[in-house]
């Protein structure tokens, strides 16, 4: 397989019954939630990874949380693509992305989370491209967070400095897009931003997601 020298990451937990998706499955049941997240990583994985059939500018990884968790080949339909697969490592998942950033293979660095299945590889190219001549990249979030993050890594002095982007960020709440561009800002890091998505973490944003997709569906059949 090609090796580039763009690398995105994605940052997913490993999909088990009753570990993923906690706010989510007290709303539609354990089972539905697990099924949804264990969907979703599949089609990112799917769709996001570099094939022969489907050839992609970038490395795909997956880092994935605990660590030592194998990927259970049951969430793939058909063959799964060769991902490598990363630990997480210890921390909150500021100091779990920073190690990222800093430990990544040289060149730009595109990190996404498995909570938004919108998410294509236009997406993810724009990301890239925003990195031509931006220092970092976000994607933000209808709650307040973000979907994507991405560094350009040069000069080599943005890879030692990648732990202070998240220093003191408020995760799982409306400030934490705040809190990283006040920390990039104050860094010297130019940054820009991709259009805002939405987290599916309850049941009004599971419905409006399953409404897209029955739709896009249907739309699809009738052809």
């Amino acid at each position: 397989m090609k090796m580039h020298s763009k690398h995105l990451v994605i940052f997913a937990k490993a999909p088990r019954l009753g570990r993923v998706k906690s706010r989510l499955a007290h709303e539609i049941g354990s089972i539905a939630a697990w099924q949804f997240y264990r969907s979703c990583l599949n089609t990112m994985v799917q769709n996001l990874t570099p094939t022969k059939r489907h050839p992609l500018t970038w490395n795909a990884w997956l880092a994935l949380a605990p660590d030592g968790e194998a990927l259970p080949g049951e969430i793939f339909t058909g063959s799964p693509p060769a991902i490598p697969v990363l630990d997480q490592g210890n921390g909150d998942l500021g100091h779990r992305m920073g190690r990222v950033f800093q430990n990544m293979p040289p060149g730009p660095v595109v990190i996404i989370g498995t909570d938004i299945p919108t998410i294509t590889p236009s997406h993810i190219t724009k990301a890239f491209k925003a990195l031509d001549d931006r220092d970092s990249v976000l994607g933000p979030a209808q709650d307040g967070g973000y979907w994507l993050i991405g560094l350009k890594r040069s000069p080599r002095s943005q890879m030692n400095a990648a732990h202070h982007i998240f220093k003191n960020v408020r995760w799982s709440s409306e400030h934490a897009l705040e809190g990283t561009q006040t920390n990039l800002q104050q860094l010297g890091l130019k940054s820009t931003m991709l259009e805002r998505l939405e987290d599916v973490d309850d049941k009004a944003s599971y419905d409006r997601w399953k409404s897209f997709t029955d739709a896009r569906s249907g739309a699809a059949i009738s052809r």
